[in-house]
């Protein structure tokens, strides 16, 4: 995979070269390439922002160097054999980032990331590249950060993971929350590891069972318990087909049933009272 990444703080990227990611690199699975906007400035000052049009707080980064990056980038990418590129625009007002985006995302050759500032970018960018590539528009959360570098890092890392050969068992993933298949919608429960002891505190008997069909139970439970406490707005979104007969009888005690309304449209709701918490 080949990574751009367009940003006024190229210093900002220095964690792409650690950890997960800075391994991928050196083995060459993740090509990755941090350009200064500002290089592609012709003022003195550098500037890569003005006054929005309409009036209002704030300013707005300028159509021309981001339109000459980008073309520049592409040209190099396209000249070295990288193919398909997509664009990635990290903004509160994108779709939100899932898994599931993450997954998709990992499937593509090369993406190019436009971390902005200030306001934003200049609409028509991103309305000319969709003519050329797909555009994402992502938001890593309801909230505003100063500058789209924290998201791309967010991006890059949960995309990185997932590319053959980066992480050191490849079958690592496939229990992650909010994994596509039996771990979609829920969150991952609790981890235990050596000693089995510690400070009074003991770990699951069923965990020293040897039992893998108990243990995998064990787990699945406490995944949907940890997931109706913490995000219950998933199992709401869940398909209620996604459920075997032990997973609905850990639901029903959880303080689930399935909305016979609502079933066809995939939709569980929470009955509120009779419940132990």
């Amino acid at each position: 995979m080949r990574l751009d990444v367009v940003t006024i703080f190229p210093e900002y990227l220095e964690p792409l070269n650690v950890s997960l990611v800075g391994k991928a690199r050196a083995r060459g699975q993740l090509n990755v390439h941090v350009h200064d906007l500002r290089a592609w400035t012709y003022d003195r000052h550098n500037t890569v922002d003005d006054t929005p049009y309409g009036g209002g707080p704030g300013m707005v980064m300028k159509t021309d160097p981001w339109g000459d990056a980008l073309d520049t980038v592409l040209a190099d990418g396209y000249e070295t054999g990288a193919h398909a590129p997509a664009l990635i625009v990290p903004t509160p007002s994108g779709r939100p980032f899932s898994q599931e985006l993450a997954v998709e995302l990992s499937e593509r050759p090369w993406l190019i990331f436009t971390p902005a500032r200030y306001e934003g970018i200049d609409r028509r960018v991103m309305d000319e590249y969709a003519t050329r590539m797909p555009v994402y528009e992502v938001s890593i959360g309801d909230y505003v950060l100063a500058g789209g570098e924290a998201a791309v890092l967010v991006i890059t890392e949960a995309v990185a993971r997932l590319l053959p050969g980066v992480l050191g068992n490849a079958e690592s993933h496939r229990d992650d929350s909010f994994a596509p298949g039996a771990m979609a919608n829920l969150l991952e429960g609790p981890v235990y590891t050596k000693p089995p002891v510690w400070r009074g505190r003991d770990i699951p008997e069923v965990l020293l069972s040897g039992h893998h069909g108990k243990i995998a139970r064990w787990r699945r439970d406490e995944a949907l318990r940890r997931t109706t406490v913490n995000r219950p707005d998933l199992i709401e979104r869940c398909d209620p087909k996604a459920f075997d007969k032990k997973d609905r009888e850990m639901l029903s005690i959880l303080g689930w049933e399935p909305d016979p309304a609502g079933e066809p449209y995939g939709r569980f709701w929470r009955r509120a009272e009779g419940v132990e918490e």
